[in-house]
């Protein structure tokens, strides 16, 4: 599942190519069309995410709500702006060129016919593309979306304010942190299932709850209601540092052990990126202990039983 730093690149990639233009708004496969004549022919004039949800808003007041879920992705054909290492401001100056980039789970350039730019545009929409956002110069299809709606202003803030605070979008982490000590600490379900509520806090999927767990050395079945308030604490401040460097780099990327070459391997090779996500049984890099995978509530959850104990 695409995890917030993902959402707020994709929110990032629509502020430059998109975000300031009219937009043709339709559902080539058929399932949003009354949702895409509401919107079509509008200008997109914000792009924002919070957590996993993308928020697009329309000249209307209209607002797009987009959860990609599990299997959800945006491909972005046409005029796409670069989003390298270190710039995510959405400064429009970077290059613009005909390409297909894919935007979900993963991040990657699409296989194209001339040396990987787009030699047709638009292209035809393929498979089922539930809603495609066009403008002159670019395209975003969506695909395989948990969630897709248009709301009024109204429920638009209402759905943003179902959710947990979210480091990138905070304008005081401080505050916003005590939010979700408060939450997390007041409860007696497990705090790895917490990590998970995006009503505790928004933004943090699989892979990151099972490495910010391993970094506080913290296990995942301990009840919130025991988990002190510093390690709580610690544990926003983390996640915070963590969405910055995944917005920044697109990557998750989560062992701080790691030197400038490290960095650069982990990028190029996955496995080397983490402590124990996506490791079960493996030796745990710390201790040497097998990395324990198990299910709760209904997703797997690594950690190490020496170190996290």
């Amino acid at each position: 599942m695409p995890e917030g730093h993902t959402v707020h690149r994709i929110a990032h990639r629509f502020t430059r190519d998109l975000v300031g233009r009219e937009v043709a708004v339709s559902s080539p496969q058929g399932r949003f069309a009354a949702g895409a004549r509401r919107l079509d022919g509008q200008q997109l004039v914000r792009a924002s995410a919070v957590g996993k949800q993308l928020f697009c808003t329309f000249g209307s007041g209209d607002v797009l709500r987009v959860h990609l879920g599990l299997y959800g992705a945006w491909d972005f054909y046409g005029a796409v702006s670069g989003l390298g290492d270190g710039d995510t401001s959405g400064s429009m100056g970077a290059p613009r060129l005909r390409r297909a980039v894919r935007m979900g789970e993963d991040e990657r350039e699409q296989p194209s016919a001339e040396g990987g730019l787009l030699a047709h545009f638009p292209p035809d929409p393929v498979g089922q593309v539930r809603v495609r956002l066009a403008t002159h110069e670019t395209v975003a299809d969506l695909r395989g979306p948990s969630a897709c709606e248009v709301l009024d202003p109204d429920a638009a803030l209402a759905a943003v304010e179902k959710l947990g605070p979210d480091p990138a979008t905070s304008t005081d982490l401080a505050a916003a942190g005590e939010v979700v000590v408060d939450r997390l600490t007041s409860r007696s379900v497990a705090v790895g299932q917490l990590l998970m509520d995006q009503s505790v806090v928004a933004g943090i999927g699989n892979i990151y709850r099972a490495e910010l767990l391993f970094r506080a050395r913290l296990d995942p079945h301990t009840p919130g209601r025991r988990v002190p308030r510093d390690t709580a604490r610690a544990l926003w401040e983390d996640w915070a540092v963590l969405l910055e460097d995944g917005i920044r780099t697109g990557v998750m990327l989560t062992r701080e052990d790691l030197d400038d070459e490290g960095r650069v391997a982990a990028v190029i090779d996955p496995t080397l990126r983490h402590w124990v996500y996506g490791r079960g049984g493996e030796p745990c890099r710390v201790c040497g202990t097998p990395v324990v995978v198990e299910e709760m509530a209904g997703r797997k959850v690594y950690f190490c039983p020496s170190c996290q104990a």
